[in-house]
This record gives structure tokens, sequence and C-alpha cells, in this order.
């Protein structure tokens, strides 16, 4: 696919399955679930394509459905931080989606990812009448916050394998990011940008977390064998 149009020209209504994968939309109730169907769109981003600029209003709450996301800023220097990587089931933007301002982030896609979008006026429909959606996003709220505090934490350390252990951690959130599971698919490669280091010193930290039993390295992706030990570096850095 290419980027000729743009990802608004390109998106459609989600399939039944498409659907399914949405972790809020069974938390609705059948009205409310009704409203949300109809105006629920998806669209393929490519690799490098932005869904979200600093500075631009928001119009939509994004969820992805397949795929992986970046979200950074840049600083006056031009600078990147990159705050985390949103993997399946994540969805994002429910802070500024609230307030309806702009931006503070971006977001880009890292690979083919294929992503769903709530019209605000929707999200805000939906928050004046459903229960179930206002604790999902209050869940996502709180979680969010834990993540932005850890990931300041992260862009600190200067030790790698602690900084790919956390990084992993954070992918692994089974609130903000249920479609993972127990297996992450992503590529050193991919991970070497979020964490903001090279591709070979993410592969040393892989190997060193993998030969103290914490992670297993599969075929396009990794498996995690112990979380708690991902999130309270209860291992051996070196």
């Amino acid at each position: 696919m290419t980027t000729d149009s743009s990802l608004h020209q390109r998106r459609r209504p989600l399939t039944d399955g498409e659907l399914n994968a949405i972790p809020w939309i069974h938390l609705l109730q059948s009205h409310e679930r009704e409203r949300a169907v109809d105006d629920l769109r998806i669209a393929q981003a490519v690799p490098g394509e932005y869904l979200c600029r600093m500075g631009r209003p928001v119009t939509y709450w994004f969820g992805v459905v397949d795929g992986l996301l970046k979200m950074s800023s840049d600083n006056a220097e031009g600078q990147t931080m990159t705050f985390t990587g949103v993997p399946p089931g994540g969805w994002f933007g429910e802070g500024t989606a609230l307030k309806r301002e702009t931006y503070r982030y971006n977001i880009q896609a890292l690979r083919n990812s294929m992503v769903a979008g709530l019209h605000v006026d929707t999200f805000h429909w939906l928050l004046d009448h459903s229960i179930g959606f206002n604790r999902f996003v209050m869940n996502q709220l709180n979680e969010r916050l834990g993540q932005f505090i850890a990931a300041r934490e992260i862009d600190r350390l200067n030790n790698p394998d602690i900084r790919v252990a956390r990084s992993l951690a954070a992918l692994f959130n089974p609130v903000l990011y249920p479609g993972v599971g127990e297996v992450l698919r992503i590529t050193q490669q991919e991970l070497a940008y979020l964490v903001g280091l090279s591709r070979q010193r993410v592969n040393e930290a892989l190997t060193s977390l993998a030969a103290q039993g914490v992670i297993r390295v599969e075929y396009g992706g990794l498996r995690v064998l112990d979380i708690a030990a991902l999130r309270n570096e209860v291992f051996k850095a070196k």
C-alpha cells in the first residue's frame, strides 16, 4: 500500500473480527455499541506514516488493531524523546481527546499497522452515556500516568540492560495492551527505535535476559517468562 492518499481517505468500516479486537466495545450497552460501531473507522498505516503530530488538533481517539506504533516528542533542539511503543490492543490519546487539545506528541507507524479511530465527538458522547466506557477510560488514564512516569525514569537510566527490560515490561501491560498476550511481535530493530539504543546493544541485552530465564526469543517476537523480573529488575544487569 502506498501513501498517495491520506490515512483519513483510506479509512473504512471495521469487520466483525476487527471489532472483536477492540477491548472496550464489549463493555457497551446495545444502543451505545451501535453508536460506536457506526462511527468507528479503520485504515492501514504504512511504516513511517504519522497518525498524530505535535500541535495538530485532536479529531479521533485511536487504537491499534494490529501492528506497532511509536509515541514520541521533539524538543526545541530537534532531539526526539520516545515515550513508548503502542502494540496491538492499545488505545491512546484519551487525555488529549478529553480536553480537546492539540497533540503534545507524535504517533508514527513502525510497521504496517491497522489503526482504528473513534471520532472525538462520539468519544465524548460515550463518556456522557456509558458507565462501562467511563470505567475503561479511567483505567486507561491511571495506567497511562504510571507509564509516563516510568518512561521518564527509563530515559535517565544509563544501564542498557535495564532500559531494555523496563521498556519491554511497559509493552506487556495487560491493561493498556490486552492484544499482546504472552508473545510480543517485535523485531530487534523496532525495539531499538523504542528504547533509543543500537540494534546490536539491544541484542546483547536480550541475550542476557534470555540467559537468565526472563524472556525467550522466538521467531518474530519475544515471550516473557518472568514479567515480575522485567518490572522489578530482579536480574543481574551487566
